[in-house]
């Protein structure tokens, strides 16, 4: 079943009903749904689609050969291949000519690996024909750097050529209420946690099953497809595997500053560094500072990718009791910290609901940015945090605290956000309380008598 995607899908409509032109790149993280949104694009149109593969030239321009050849309306007889990629290329955009073609290259990284010129070619081709061309190039791929770098970036062959790109993201938690009718909202929060909306791992969890049963079923046996998908995909991506597999394991473990990260690993600053800036092009670690800071010296990295992190702090430290086919003992152990665990997934999908307020004009300011806030309070002289500020401006803030535990919220959450509130020069504050369950009489009362408080439950926003 196809679901989300609308925006991008109705904007590479638009821009096919033109008959002119278009060079699109669409590029994410992989498991992202990025050919399966091509997929449902051309599923009604007349297409060349090649995937590149992780071989030779010679390999590459074969396959390319066979996909082109495919348009047998073209060819009185095909060959085994063209003899070079500029014949290649070639003889697609002269098809173009006459009549509206998609060109899709897949896992372009792969194919431009294997011949470096390739972008340079592709480039004269398309300056020479784009004015006259019915042709509608898409470049795909999943690493990152590789298409911003090398496709996107200014220093690229490509540079200025593309009409539109589309960097595909993981759905967030509002989108995979579509995807599933069984769970109820609480259990549909926790699937969104363990597999960071991303659409394959989505299509893995069952919703006749329990939360429970389906984490059995896809972390801890092992013959189950994410019993090992975290290292599989860094061993895909990467040369050295076992050092971003130590770096990701210090920062699930509560290493995020960089000088923890080097003591657990015991690599040098550089070499996490290096290390570090990979994972961020894969998607998987993410850089924070304080929000409303420009302080690097207060620079934290955390797992991005939600499945990576639940991965990581639960599986393991269990790798030898799942291998024994002892599932039921393991979800035993993790079960009682999934709560904790769902807090960070918890503030995500406040921000989402914000950002989503936002649009619809519905916030209590109309904000520019949001973040996380950690810093000293300098009234009672230790660290504290505000999960969530958001600003209109640098007089006008809304702050949020996010709980996700059993228990209804009590005026204690409210009195300490409004403490915090005042380590701020903000002068026209909000305060948003989000509530898994719900809150005591006294803290509704509270936020009645303070004012400019904003009470929500997650059931709420799942309805709003």
């Amino acid at each position: 079943m196809f679901i989300g995607r609308k925006r991008e899908l109705d904007d590479l409509e638009q821009r096919y009903k033109n008959g002119k032109f278009e060079f699109a790149v669409i590029y994410g993280r992989r498991r992202v749904g990025k050919t399966t949104l091509i997929n449902e694009f051309i599923k009604d149109k007349e297409a060349i689609f090649y995937t590149g593969i992780e071989g030779n030239e010679k390999e590459n321009l074969e396959g390319l050969s066979k996909s082109i050849y495919s348009l047998s309306q073209d060819f009185a007889e095909a060959s085994s291949s063209f003899t070079s990629y500029e014949e290649a290329l070639e003889t697609v955009f002269k098809i173009a000519k006459k009549r509206r073609i998609v060109f899709v290259i897949d896992e372009y990284p792969y194919i431009a690996g294997s011949y470096i010129t390739l972008s340079s070619i592709l480039q004269i081709i398309i300056d020479k024909n784009k004015d006259i061309s019915k042709m509608f190039l898409i470049l795909c791929g999943s690493s990152l750097s590789f298409m911003e770098n090398q496709v996107l970036g200014y220093k690229s062959s490509l540079f200025g050529r593309r009409t539109c790109q589309y960097k595909i993201m993981p759905f967030d938690f509002f989108e995979i209420k579509d995807y599933y009718n069984k769970f109820n909202n609480i259990d549909l929060a926790v699937i969104y946690g363990i597999t960071g909306g991303i659409p394959l791992y989505m299509s893995l969890m069952n919703d006749f099953h329990s939360v429970e049963e389906n984490i059995k079923r896809n972390f801890l046996v092992p013959n189950a497809y994410l019993f090992e998908e975290p290292t599989n995909l860094i061993k895909q991506e990467c040369r050295d595997p076992s050092q971003y597999n130590s770096i990701i394991r210090a920062i699930a473990s509560g290493s995020s500053r960089m000088s923890e990260i080097c003591t657990k690993t015991g690599l040098d600053t550089g070499l996490a560094t290096s290390y570090l800036n990979k994972l961020m092009s894969f998607g998987i670690v993410k850089r924070e500072i304080p929000f409303g800071t420009d302080s690097s010296r207060k620079t934290i990295y955390i797992l991005k990718d939600f499945m990576f992190r639940f991965w990581y702090r639960f599986i393991p430290d269990n790798l030898a009791t799942i291998n024994r086919g002892l599932a039921d003992i393991v979800y035993n152990r993790i079960a009682p910290h999934i709560t904790s665990f769902m807090g960070s997934v918890f503030e995500e999908i406040c921000k989402q609901y914000l950002w989503e307020l936002n649009r619809q004009g519905k916030a209590a300011i109309t904000f520019t940015d949001l973040g996380r806030w950690w810093g000293n309070d300098q009234i009672n002289k230790r660290e504290t945090e505000v999960d969530i500020i958001g600003t209109a401006d640098d007089k006008t803030a809304f702050l949020c605290e996010c709980k996700w535990t059993n228990e209804n919220v009590d005026t204690g959450v409210l009195d300490t956000l409004i403490e915090r509130s005042k380590l701020f020069s903000f002068t026209n504050t909000y305060l948003y309380i989000f509530a898994k369950t719900g809150f005591t009489k006294g803290c509704i009362d509270k936020a009645k008598e303070y004012g400019k408080v904003k009470l929500i439950t997650f059931d709420e926003m799942v309805k709003s």
